[in-house]
């Protein structure tokens, strides 16, 4: 694949589900009355984002954007997808709400101030991208110290499998050190049509978190398994292997270069 297909292809892809896909729901009346409680099951925000600036990172579509300013955060939103931005600034131009939108891609957030967010809030979307530390870089640069990086993942099992065998047990068909786009499968129970997507092991997820400045603060899997559900649902596949991981990280405070003293010599 030549350099940087990925994102045009991925760009298209997008631009695709855009348009009435499960991806572009706007925030309703019901959830804008109560933005930080429809954003955070977990307790990982703080009481209050009244005044704090949020980067929304890969998560264009109407949704997350127009909560975060409904609880009065001072809203940056950025995606390769100009068609979900548009969604964004179409509700938030209907709110009355102030949202910037820029349209780049995760891994180059050039255009935006070294420590000029206090919480960057990205959904599923490194998948996209074959460099997951890049993100985390620029995550790690735009953070102010002690900020709150929030996030989810696709778990490197769930990206292995390919097919289910004759008694719909689930075939780990690639392997774990594979590296460039994944091949296209028969089981695309958590592919998006027409995306280009990558496997990030855990020694990336996490350790390269870790590596560009974090503390990982939390982790949580969340439950996809539905024990009634037909073998041929998503839920049913939740049982076996889980397809997300969340995790909540915070930005160490930087070593700022500060000369030392030099010691004091006491002369008798």
């Amino acid at each position: 694949m030549l350099p940087d297909e990925h994102r045009r292809q991925n760009q298209a892809a997008w631009n695709r589900l855009a348009d009435g896909s499960q991806f572009a729901r706007l925030a309703t009346d019901e959830e804008c009355l109560e933005p930080l409680k429809t954003l955070d099951g977990r307790g990982w925000l703080p009481k209050s984002v009244a005044g704090l600036d949020v980067l929304c990172l890969a998560s264009g579509g109407g949704w997350q954007s127009i909560l975060y300013a409904s609880a009065g955060a001072r809203v940056t939103v950025v995606d390769l997808s100009q068609g979900m931005l548009e969604l964004d600034e179409r509700e938030a131009t209907r709110r009355h709400l102030p949202v910037r939108t820029i349209n780049t891609s995760m891994d180059d957030l050039s255009m935006l101030v070294d420590e000029s967010f206090d919480i960057v809030h990205q959904p599923v979307s490194t998948c996209y991208v074959p460099d997951i530390v890049r993100v985390y870089t620029e995550i790690a640069r735009v953070l102010r110290d002690d900020g709150l990086y929030i996030s989810q993942h696709k778990q490197p099992t769930s990206a292995q499998i390919t097919r289910r065998d004759e008694r719909n047990q689930f075939v780990v068909g690639i392997e774990y050190y594979h590296t460039g786009p994944l091949p296209h499968t028969e089981d695309t129970s958590y592919r998006e049509r027409g995306a280009v997507e990558y496997l990030h092991r855990w020694d990336d997820l996490v350790g390269g978190l870790c590596r560009t400045g974090f503390v990982i603060e939390d982790l949580r899997e969340p439950r996809r398994a539905d024990a009634k559900a037909p073998v041929e649902h998503f839920g049913y596949r939740g049982r076996f292997i889980p397809p997300y991981v969340r995790l909540k990280a915070r930005r160490l405070p930087r070593v700022r270069g500060e000369t030392a003293a030099p010691p004091k010599i006491w002369i008798p």
